[in-house]
């Protein structure tokens, strides 16, 4: 007779859980199979504190041990991340499958919905054959950190509490967003994903001292990828490289760390995005895309 497994259970972790959701998270990271959600992701989310980003999230167990981790990215898309040894799981796979599928189970609402679910095949399968279809083109994107990284053509320093503002300001006006203040940052400094210095908030400044460019650098540890994101340029200071000097100076801070490569993924469509990674060093690994759910 087949092995019976046990059944997977479905939660919202507590706020005071979000550093062993973390150390789950960072544990799954590996060259070999790219996750789609990063420490960093949940790291950035603390602009919106502890609460608010574990009431985000959907944790999937057996056996009360970690299988896979949801993180809500809006109001109709799921970022997803697997254990990698259970990335052909059927059973987790149609468990999965149909909690994402269903609205009553509390991951996604009713309508058109996307997952974020990359190197995990059987899942994949399985919302194929419950009628999700291709969506938007993602390019990940990875440098290998085996070697020096150039020299950043910046000023490029950590953030302190007094680059707050001029950090703010900067990711305000690159991604024409009113959501990070002063304030925020303060709270994601704070957060489980900061702490022990496993990730860097860097701040660029030109020759003058203006405030020109934004980047964070999150570790999952040595001997895994790290990420980066974001990346913002003032749009006044575009098109003089600085977008490449804070990719290297974050890229020179993983390896630091130890981490193995860096790491980020962005929409296909932002060709001016893709362009400053390669130039960064950066190469392309084959365009991932999302699953969508039909609203019909």
């Amino acid at each position: 007779m087949p092995r019976r497994t046990s059944p997977v259970t479905l939660s919202i972790p507590p706020p005071d859980e979000l550093e062993q959701v973390l150390a789950a998270l960072r544990s799954w990271q590996g060259e070999e199979h790219p996750v789609p959600l990063h420490p960093g992701d949940l790291g950035w989310h603390h602009l919106r504190g502890a609460e608010a980003t574990a009431a985000h999230l959907r944790l999937w167990s057996r056996d009360s041990r970690p299988a896979a981790l949801g993180m809500l990215d809006g109001p109709d898309l799921v970022r997803l991340a697997l254990d990698p040894d259970l990335l052909e799981d059927e059973g987790l796979a149609r468990t999965l499958a149909e909690h994402l599928t269903a609205p009553e189970h509390g991951v996604l609402p009713a309508g058109r919905a996307s997952v974020e679910a990359r190197s995990a095949p059987a899942l994949r399968r399985a919302l194929h054959t419950r009628s999700w279809v291709e969506g938007d083109a993602w390019v990940p994107l990875r440098r290998e950190l085996t070697a020096e990284v150039g020299q950043a053509s910046l000023h490029v320093a950590s953030l302190t509490e007094d680059d707050l503002e001029d950090y703010a300001a900067v990711h305000r006006a690159a991604f024409d967003s009113t959501g990070v203040t002063a304030q925020r940052l303060r709270t994601m400094l704070e957060g489980p994903a900061q702490r022990e210095h496993r990730a860097a908030s860097l701040l660029g400044r030109d020759e003058s001292g203006t405030a020109v460019a934004v980047i964070t650098a999150w570790s999952a540890g040595a001997g895994r990828p790290g990420l980066i994101e974001p990346l913002g340029v003032h749009p006044s200071h575009r098109g003089r490289g600085h977008g490449r000097a804070m990719c290297l100076a974050a890229a020179a801070w993983l390896r630091g760390e130890g981490a193995s490569s860096a790491d980020v993924c962005t929409p296909r469509t932002l060709t001016g995005a893709v362009a400053t990674y390669l130039s960064a060093g950066f190469r392309a690994l084959g365009d991932a895309r999302d699953l969508e759910r039909p609203s019909g």
